[in-house]
């Protein structure tokens, strides 16, 4: 049985892309998520490094994949751009992410907790306009 060890994961509004690979490298699953689904898809993996473009939402799912036992890295979408081989699509961005997060030099976006995403929310409500 091959064991996933790292997964590249790349976020949008209701269907995600996953692209995972064992520890040589070799992919052994490319799937759509619904949004739905995305929790319960990790909650069966054993632990991995998940590697997720920085975005808005990507601390939330942070927070949700580490709150499961998998070790996650945010990077920001200009790293990752590179790594992109063909078209740009959903499947190919996340095999991107998935070879990025694994490079040695790549630079990661520190994780925000809950409580500066909820001031952020909070300050941009209530800013009188």
């Amino acid at each position: 049985m091959l064991t996933i060890t790292t997964i590249g994961l790349d976020i949008a509004k209701s269907v995600f892309q996953v692209h995972g690979v064992d520890a040589g490298g070799q992919a052994i699953i490319r799937r759509q998520l619904k949004r739905r689904y995305v929790l319960t898809f990790f909650q069966k993996l054993s632990p991995c490094l998940v590697g997720i473009e920085a975005c808005a939402s990507a601390h939330h799912w942070s927070r949700e994949l580490q709150a499961l036992g998998h070790t996650v890295r945010l990077m920001p979408p200009a790293y990752v751009k590179p790594y992109v081989k063909r078209q740009k699509n959903d499947a190919t961005d996340a095999e991107a992410i998935c070879e990025a997060v694994t490079r040695a030099n790549m630079r990661f976006v520190p994780k925000a907790a809950w409580s500066c995403t909820a001031r952020a929310i909070c300050s941009s409500v209530s800013r009188p306009r």
